[in-house]
């Protein structure tokens, strides 16, 4: 049964940074791209952030220079380093396959003004 279990979520203030963390289990990171999504409240799930087999990264517009995904297939992990953060970036995170096919329980993180 696929697994994932993201963490490292909290509140802090605009300006301040996060590292989250997924555990993957029962997907071979090697044999898939990863990606982080977040929904907002009253908001759908919208895409933040992918990161390719080869290494090559892609970023939602709003994230882009300030967040970094990356991976470590050898743990089954997947991160998500989140710096600069506004207000606007308030919302539950979740990381999946790409294009998305499973869904963890997310970790909710909150930057204050």
């Amino acid at each position: 049964q696929v697994q994932l279990v993201e963490s490292g979520g909290g509140l802090v203030q605009a300006g301040g940074s996060l590292r989250l963390s997924c555990a993957v289990s029962r997907i071979r990171l090697g044999f898939n791209d990863m990606g982080w999504y977040r929904q907002a409240p009253g908001k759908q799930r919208e895409f933040v952030a992918r990161i390719t087999i080869g290494g090559i990264t892609y970023y939602a517009d709003s994230v882009k220079g300030r967040f970094t995904i990356s991976r470590d297939n050898a743990k089954n992990m997947v991160y998500l380093q989140m710096n600069s953060l506004k207000p606007e970036d308030t919302a539950v995170y979740y990381c999946s396959t790409f294009p998305a096919g499973y869904w963890g329980q997310g970790t909710q993180v909150t930057v204050s003004s």
